[in-house]
């Protein structure tokens, strides 16, 4: 099989549909109905997130990251969702990349508008690493959801049910 290439034609068309826009059109409600009536395998990619985090220490930077965008939302748009922050992304593209998080959230949004965006977030500890004022993990979900984050996978390292429920609740009450 040849390498696939996404052909400069490709990316000044649109990208086609894909789950973005039920949760758009219909809301989480309506996009939990869908995933649920779907019959085919729903696969969620964390490529983004997970794989320079793991390979590289989150070193790729937006640019790069910016540069295949456009054939993942033309050749992937049947995801269930891209989990492409949280974790060390937020704190590795501020202190050693010398980038803005927020600005690389919103970046890919535009590049990708059709994939939900998943991010892992840490419960009490939103992206860091300590336990941060429930004031500000419920802020950070609600300004992460206005740069283009669709879905919260939240986790806690000691799984403590009262870390867990505040990332919860943070990441329902942003919408």
């Amino acid at each position: 099989m040849g390498l696939i290439r996404l052909t400069p034609d490709a990316r000044a068309t649109d990208p086609p549909e894909g789950l973005r826009t039920v949760l758009k059109r219909e809301g989480p409600e309506g996009f939990a109905r869908a995933v649920r009536q779907t019959k085919k395998l729903l696969l969620m990619d964390t490529t983004f997130r997970d794989a320079h985090q793991s390979l590289l220490a989150t070193r790729v930077r937006t640019h790069d990251l910016l540069k295949i965008s456009p054939f993942v939302s033309h050749r992937f748009s049947s995801l269930f969702a891209l989990e492409n922050w949280g974790g060390a992304t937020f704190d590795v593209a501020l202190r050693f990349l010398h980038e803005c998080p927020w600005e690389r959230l919103e970046d890919m949004r535009r590049a990708i508008p059709n994939i939900p965006f998943q991010m892992l977030l840490r419960g009490a500890n939103g992206v860091g690493y300590t336990s941060y004022p429930d004031n500000s993990v419920h802020k950070f979900c609600e300004l992460s959801v206005q740069a283009g984050m669709d879905i919260f996978r939240v986790f806690d390292s000691l799984n403590y049910l009262p870390n867990l429920i505040l990332g919860m609740d943070a990441a329902g009450n942003a919408g």
